[in-house]
């Protein structure tokens, strides 16, 4: 079981940026290892009889879980709410169930690795999609390029994390070559703001940042040359694009606003924002009449009132915390590369509606497990003081 529960745990990071693939195979593939997880994980505690290591963000999860179903009950007549429910509540319990696997049965790394594994494959469609298929912007496993971007940038600190020195450059170069291939500037911001935090921790050295950036000049001459037309039909048309988003943006930033200020308590409902959109933002948008809000802050408070929104934010400042306390009690420096990772998943949602994407419900796990597990040792070292 405890294999199991290992390979499970790793399969469902490691699967979350292949969604799309797996769904082109079956509507309803990309659930079978998370759901599959989640019932491993409860048949192991019911025959261990034990219960998780316990973790005030297992009470935040629970009160953020009744939050949400407290707002989809208030508005069940949105035509959006229940498919939404549905839809947000299995990562409250996916981030519950992979804090617990991975501060028992499953290294810390082996799950940073998933998710770098997952985000190369990727990586890999994206390019795919646009030197084979010719798409102007790269899509590959996931239909939007920002989205898709999201999941590269937010891997590519995690790097630090991994053993294999060798394997860091080549890795590297794939998940850059990638993110840069979605032209995705939230995606170029995250990480700018990454590699800021790793640089002023100490976390990678600024001859790594100048190798890193050289790395990235070659290859963005590299494209030039070799596909000067593909690169600049792609960049004509994310000007075209990046001065429409500019707009409605903004638009769909100020509805939020409203349907948070009107609706405090508990929002709109889960999917609410895209039924209220027409009305609050006074059919600004006539081609576009239900949006996502494409601001996971703004979103979660407009369809989950500030109790939702504070149980969100708390969450993330818990995995701080707990990576704060790892790294000063120098259990695992890979601390680091999860903190640089979650700024950039922060950033990169300040532009896209991440909730239903899996990379920070996973680093928040991972950073809850990391210290859990430094709890643990410095209970048994504790023990073995006193023996």
């Amino acid at each position: 079981m405890t294999w199991l529960l290992r390979v499970l745990a790793c399969a469902t990071v490691l699967l979350a940026p292949l969604e799309g693939y797996l769904q082109e195979v079956h509507p309803h593939l990309a659930k079978v290892v998370p759901a599959l997880l989640i019932v491993s994980w409860v048949a192991q505690r019911v025959r261990e009889r034990r219960l998780p290591a316990p973790h005030p963000l297992h009470a935040l999860l629970a009160l953020f879980a009744v939050v949400l179903l407290a707002s989809s009950a208030v508005h069940a007549a949105d035509p959006f709410t229940a498919a939404y429910t549905q839809r947000f509540l299995p990562f409250l319990v996916i981030t519950a169930v992979l804090a617990d696997v991975a501060a028992r049965e499953v290294p810390v790394r082996a799950v940073l690795a998933a998710a770098v594994g997952g985000a190369v494959s990727a990586a890999v469609g994206a390019l795919y999609s646009l030197v084979v298929d010719g798409e102007a912007r790269a899509t590959g496993p996931l239909e939007d390029p920002n989205d898709l971007a999201y999941f590269l940038v937010v891997a590519l600190p995690l790097l630090i994390a991994l053993p294999a020195r060798r394997f860091l450059l080549p890795v590297g170069a794939i998940l850059a070559a990638g993110a840069a291939a979605t032209f995705s500037r939230g995606g170029g911001l995250a990480l700018a703001f990454a590699a800021v935090w790793l640089v002023a921790r100490r976390g990678v050295s600024m001859r790594a940042v100048t190798a890193t950036v050289s790395g990235l000049a070659v290859i963005g001459l590299g494209a030039v040359v070799f596909a000067g037309p593909v690169l600049e039909r792609a960049l004509a048309e994310k000007t075209y694009i990046a001065a429409t988003n500019v707009d409605t943006r903004e638009l769909r930033w100020q509805a939020a606003a409203r349907m948070l200020a009107d609706n405090p308590v508990l929002g709109v409902g889960p999917g609410g924002f895209r039924s209220e959109y027409p009305a609050a933002s006074r059919n600004a948008e006539i081609d576009e009449q239900s949006p996502v809000a494409h601001n996971i802050y703004l979103e979660i408070g407009a369809e989950l009132g500030l109790p939702g929104l504070a149980c969100f934010l708390g969450a993330v400042a818990l995995a701080f915390v707990a990576t704060e306390r790892v790294l000063r009690a120098r259990a695992d420096r890979s601390m680091l590369a999860v903190q640089a990772s979650l700024i950039a998943a922060l950033v990169a949602a300040t532009f896209l509606s991440e909730q239903y994407y899996l990379p920070i419900w996973s680093l928040v796990a991972v950073a809850i497990a990391a210290d859990l597990r430094r709890e643990e040792s410095e209970r048994d070292a504790c023990a073995a003081r006193h023996q």
